[in-house]
């Protein structure tokens, strides 16, 4: 049992000091004065002065905790800060006696009081989100500070302190008292005992030193690193230090991390792996360190009750009892088991898998040859569409399967896309830790291992010391309790002869638990050591090969060319989509909010049959004579406005733009190009030529041609001219650069842009531009460009092309990506007179571009979009997402505006609303949390700062809004 005077502590309330007392002792003992407020304290009364020079921290503790412990606590700090362990720590400053440790009286109570440097910087606890760069900084925070204070001796360390994990049973059953619910103080008196069972075997190995024991997202402050992510780098309040397990140090930072884990365990592995890596932990101190977790949680929990029962008016606890009470939540949210096995596969020590200790057969009158195994993956061919999305499709598919043989199995090991979730912030158990066997009803089964039976209803389990298997499915003939020995009859899959069983077949290697069927994908590794494949059961295998997408994406690397960037540095491996979602390897459902090639949206059946039966006919080149080339080519003329009547069909955007700057050579006889800065428009030579945008080539400004004359980018957000009326400041840019060509003995050839700025985030052109613009071009001898390849085709919603939004009709339209929806496609539409120029350079051919699959895969998309309606989804659905986006610049100062229409935004993330500093890093991580929870985002802008919403047409209002609620989730989380 716990000291009765650690026990009479835990029921102290605060120091009963006010604002106006720690005031007057800041000015009589110290001699300093200014601002004073409160800081957060369970038992202590901590107060910060702003003295103008500096910040310090008044700590007032009841005299009840003797002096030699505060002096513990101070030398702590002293000896860490003569070590330069790469961390901030707190310097003691004397009072003006020269003591460091004064006692004072108020109201008849006597306090130790003590002052302190502050740490700038901010704590983590508020940042709901801590990416895994910044839980491993935690780890080896910690690490840091243990491996500083190993040689530090005092006689303040050996004290009785209830946050001594050591004496967490004792100490939390005592707490316990004052928990009102019974529900909850019998969960917490549960846990305390399992983790104290568990810690018991393991105390004589765990080393003891001095410890800081309350590094947690409190006790630490961060400061911006290069990337300006905050990074911990200081370490206050050292008054808890004491001897104690070594690794109980790293289990408070643990519980402390909980909180901020999404309800993951496994969030906190990159600490364990830093401390880990710093500071070796031994493998008992390792296999404590989950019950560690789960006590402090406990006592974390019983403690904040306890506390508020005499002291309710505590805001410090009030705050914090609901992150303690989730710490709680997550820590007993799974098996000790698996995390001690993550823990120990984290430090490297997980040992080899065991092979599964089987003597006989389950089912020995099945043979390999009778199996027949079904494909559930995201990869199989016998879930077309979505079939994926029937509730019974398992049982269907293995039904289906079974008729062949007899006998159908699914795949242990297996990532399932019929468990799939749409629309989902976490990934789904999609792992089967398990498999199913459609099999002839009464087949006989047998005891494989020397086991016990256990009956709980119709599931049987067979549990032996080291491994117990789980049925489903069996008609057991034995008692509950009963032995038996390998190779003994246990009973009959449940049906009658001659008619259909099935059996559902699961081994575990804890006794003691009822294992999932399937795990998480991120949690896979550890389940399958836990839940090792029943193959060696049946005789034959049933495992199902794992994705190898890490040793894919190196293929990758070694023989694509690097220029060819992939999104994401870790990316997921995809394989599937379905409208406006794609699929991962691995069962994970993402919401494509990037990708503008796939208009229709992914795997649409109607074009996918339109595709196939035309490649059942013909493929070939556009000078053979067929009717889909001309049918197309009709059907785009009769899309653009009067006068634009003559097509051109080419494999893609980059293509149609190349041709078109042809087109305006060849018919104005001139090279000259205007094109706006902060522009894109493709890879060819002449489509990269007229291309400025740094963030797409960072040497864009200074390798441009002579014959491309960039000019001043019409950004009404953050360009030169931001005010209404700024149309006139940047048509003037565009005649000073036909001043300037002509004022050298040129002439102009072309101008070209985007009707909408896409590349640079979706920012419209000042009202009237191109009008302007336009006439000034044809007034020199120039052509109009309109480049429609991102920002046309209907994506705007409320016009089908770009420039209706300016009123205006260009000479030259360049299409592409929707319109072949991933087909290589694009086209120019032009005036016949304009392509009849390209005559006298011969002739033109494309060999993909006009071919009869290409002109199929353009009509049905035309007529996908008219039947569908996408076009006005694209205005509802996208004017709805508009509104979402500009109201959540409301609440956050990082959005610095929403721009675009339809489902073509840009969302642009700023530091500061009035200089406009671009957030790239901000967005860059933003990108990648939104990633985690279920959404594709990329970023774009000269500055990269700006995400680039353009997701397939199909977009529904509730996906839209599930963007938007993830990207609230990240941005009032943190990234």
């Amino acid at each position: 049992m716990a000291d009765s005077a650690l026990l009479q502590r835990t029921e102290l309330p605060r120091p009963n000091v006010s604002l106006a007392d720690a005031k007057i002792i800041f000015n009589d003992f110290y001699g300093f004065s200014g601002p004073i407020r409160e800081l957060g304290s369970q038992q202590d009364r901590n107060f910060l002065i702003d003295t103008g020079e500096e910040r310090l921290v008044l700590k007032v503790t009841r005299a009840e905790y003797p002096q030699y412990e505060l002096d513990a606590q101070n030398r702590a700090m002293d000896h860490l800060r003569g070590l330069e362990i790469g961390l901030r720590i707190p310097e003691p400053i004397p009072a003006l006696t020269g003591e460091y440790i004064p006692q004072i009286e108020l109201g008849g109570e006597h306090y130790w009081i003590r002052l302190l440097s502050y740490l700038d910087g901010e704590p983590l606890t508020l940042q709901k989100h801590l990416p895994p760069e910044v839980v491993a900084a935690f780890g080896d925070v910690v690490a840091r500070v243990a491996m500083g204070l190993r040689d530090f001796r005092h006689e303040g360390l050996q004290r009785e302190l209830q946050w001594d994990l050591r004496r967490a049973g004792p100490v939390a059953l005592h707490l316990l008292k004052s928990v009102t619910d019974q529900k909850q103080r019998d969960r917490i008196a549960k846990a305390m005992i399992v983790a104290v069972k568990r810690l018991q075997p393991l105390a004589s190995e765990l080393r003891i030193q001095p410890i800081h024991h309350d590094i947690t997202d409190d006790n630490v402050v961060a400061t911006p690193n290069a990337s300006r992510r905050l990074m911990p780098d200081g370490v206050i309040d050292f008054g808890d230090v004491l001897y104690g397990w070594l690794v109980a140090d790293l289990a408070v930072t643990c519980a402390a991390l909980l909180h901020h884990a999404d309800g993951d365990p496994f969030f906190i592995l990159p600490a364990v792996k830093a401390f880990h890596q710093r500071y070796p932990l031994n493998e008992a101190e390792l296999r404590a360190l989950w019950p560690l977790i789960v006590a402090r949680a406990g006592v974390l929990v019983a403690s904040s009750e306890q506390q508020l029962s005499i002291d309710p008016d505590n805001e410090y606890i009030l705050g914090n009892i609901d992150h303690e009470r989730m710490i709680f939540e997550v820590a007993t949210s799974v098996p000790h088991s698996l995390m001690q096995a993550a823990i120990l596969h984290a430090a490297g020590l997980l040992p080899d898998e065991t092979e599964t200790p089987v003597a006989h057969s389950l089912l020995p009158s099945l043979t390999p040859d009778d199996f027949r195994l079904t494909d559930l993956t995201v990869t199989s061919p016998d879930l077309p569409r979505d079939s994926w999305a029937d509730q019974e499709i398992d049982w269907k598919l293995l039904a289906r399967a079974a008729l062949e043989t007899g006998v159908a199995s699914t795949r242990y090991g297996e990532y399932r896309l019929s468990y799939t979730k749409l629309l989902s912030a976490t990934p789904p158990a999609t792992f089967a830790l398990h498999i199913d066997v459609c099999l002839p009803g009464a087949t006989e089964a047998f005891a494989p291992f020397d086991a016990t039976v256990i009956l709980d209803g119709h599931h049987l389990i067979l549990s032996s010391r080291d491994l117990s298997l789980h049925l489903d499915g069996i008609d057991c003939s034995l008692e509950n309790g009963a032995s038996v020995t390998a190779g003994d009859p246990i009973g009959a899959v449940a049906g009658a002869a001659g008619g259909v069983g099935g059996l559902r077949i699961q081994l575990c290697r804890d006794p003691d638990l009822i294992p999932p069927l399937f795990s998480k994908p991120q949690q896979s590794a550890i389940w399958r050591l836990i839940c090792p494949s029943p193959s060696r059961l049946l005789g034959v295998g049933v495992d199902a090969p794992a994705p190898e997408s890490h040793d894919l994406l190196e293929r990758r690397k070694k023989s694509f060319a690097r220029p060819q960037k992939n999104y994401y540095a870790d990316p997921p491996q995809i394989e599937r989509g379905w409208k406006e979602h794609l699929f991962d390897v691995k069962g994970r459902a993402y919401l494509d909010m990037v990708n503008n090639v796939t208009i229709l949206g992914h795997g649409h059946p109607r074009l996918a049959e339109a595709v196939g039966r035309q490649w059942a006919l013909l493929n070939t080149n556009s000078r053979f004579h067929y009717a889909a080339v001309a049918e197309f080519s009709d059907r785009l003329a009769s899309l653009a406005p009067e006068g634009l009547d003559t097509v051109f069909l080419v494999n893609s955007g980059s293509e149609a733009v190349d041709l078109a700057l042809r087109l305006a050579w060849a018919h104005s006889g001139h090279r000259n190009v205007l094109s706006l800065l902060e522009a894109y428009h493709g890879w060819t030579v002449a489509s990269d030529a007229v291309s400025t945008s740094i963030a797409d080539n960072p040497r864009a400004l200074e390798t441009r041609p002579d014959w491309v004359h960039p000019v001043l980018s019409p950004n009404t957000y953050r360009g030169r001219y931001r005010c209404e009326g700024s149309t006139g400041g940047y048509v003037a840019a565009v005649a000073e650069k036909i001043a300037e060509i002509e004022d050298r003995g040129g002439r102009l050839g072309g101008f070209i842009a985007e009707s909408l700025y896409g590349n640079a985030g979706g920012i419209p052109l000042p009202p009237g531009y191109l009008r302007e613009v336009y006439a000034l071009v044809r007034e020199h001898g120039g052509l109009c460009i309109a480049d429609e390849v991102q920002v046309g085709y209907g994506r705007l919603g409320h016009h089908f092309w770009g420039f209706e939004q300016q009123g205006e009709v260009p000479d030259i339209i360049t299409v592409a990506k929707g319109m072949g929806n991933g087909q290589p496609l694009g086209a120019v539409i032009t005036r016949r007179e304009i392509a009849d120029s390209l005559e006298k350079e011969g002739y033109f051919f494309s060999s993909s571009g006009g071919s009869p699959v290409s002109c199929v895969v353009g009509m049905t998309v035309l007529d996908i979009i008219k039947d569908e309606n996408l076009q006005e989804n694209a205005r509802d659905v996208g004017d709805h997402l508009k509104l979402r986006l500009e109201a959540l610049g409301q609440r956050f100062p990082i959005v610095g505006a929403v721009h675009g229409m339809g489902l073509y935004l840009g969302l642009e993330f700023v530091r500061d609303r009035e200089t406009l500093e671009p957030a790239t890093e901000e967005t860059a991580a933003i990108c990648d949390r939104l990633l985690e929870c279920g959404v594709i985002m990329q970023p774009t802008g000269d500055h990269l700062n700006v995400l680039k919403i353009k997701p397939p047409l199909c977009l529904t209002r509730e996906s839209a809004d599930f963007f938007a609620e993830m990207l609230e989730k990240v941005l009032s989380e943190g990234w």
